[in-house]
């Protein structure tokens, strides 16, 4: 196992000195359908690198992606929210698995978990863990303060989520040009 573990670390050095700490924050932290989420975070006024950390964090860019509960497509809808969402919006004909047409939806989806909660860390644990979870836990002396304010996530999926979302927006606030670009 140790010698498992200085290969892994050898050609991690090696990588790093023929590309530079940047190839692997691209790796880590992608960036793509720029035009799309620039598009999405305008028309629903939402930040687009929260739009692209939570791209990041649900489906790590993968168009494709379906999780095992069912929801599809870069920003993990499931189908029953979706047909919700496009119905409130008069969208029409979607397609899940269409970069466009999942951003706008999930853009959408945020902007008004954002409207409830007036405040992006609640949003996020709303669209991790959904906004009935978040609501209880508002609700229970357990996990809030005397102000109110969340002070525990009781789930570690949606602690994860939230602090993998963070991690992102940081470097992703680092590229946000390429949004002012489009």
């Amino acid at each position: 196992m140790k010698y498992v573990m200085a290969i892994f670390f050898t050609f991690s050095f090696l990588f790093l000195a023929m590309y530079g700490v940047s190839a692997v924050y691209g790796y880590l932290f992608p960036l793509r359908y720029v035009d799309e989420i620039a598009t999405a975070a305008s028309t629903f006024e939402v930040d687009p690198t929260l739009v692209a950390s939570v791209i990041n964090s649900e489906s790590g860019y993968d168009h494709e992606a379906v999780s095992l509960k069912g929801a599809e497509g870069l920003m993990q809808i499931l189908p029953s929210t979706a047909e919700y969402l496009a119905k409130k919006l008069k969208y029409g004909e979607y397609d899940l698995k269409n970069p466009e047409d999942n951003i706008m939806l999930g853009t959408y989806y945020l902007s008004t978990l954002i409207d409830q909660f007036q405040d992006e860390d609640l949003a996020l644990c709303a669209y991790n863990a959904g906004p009935g979870n978040v609501q209880k836990w508002l609700a229970s002396e357990e996990y809030v303060d005397e102000e109110g304010k969340l002070t525990t996530i009781p789930f570690e999926e949606t602690r994860n989520y939230l602090k993998k979302c963070e991690r992102a927006k940081v470097y992703y606030n680092y590229r946000r040009g390429y949004f002012e670009m489009s």
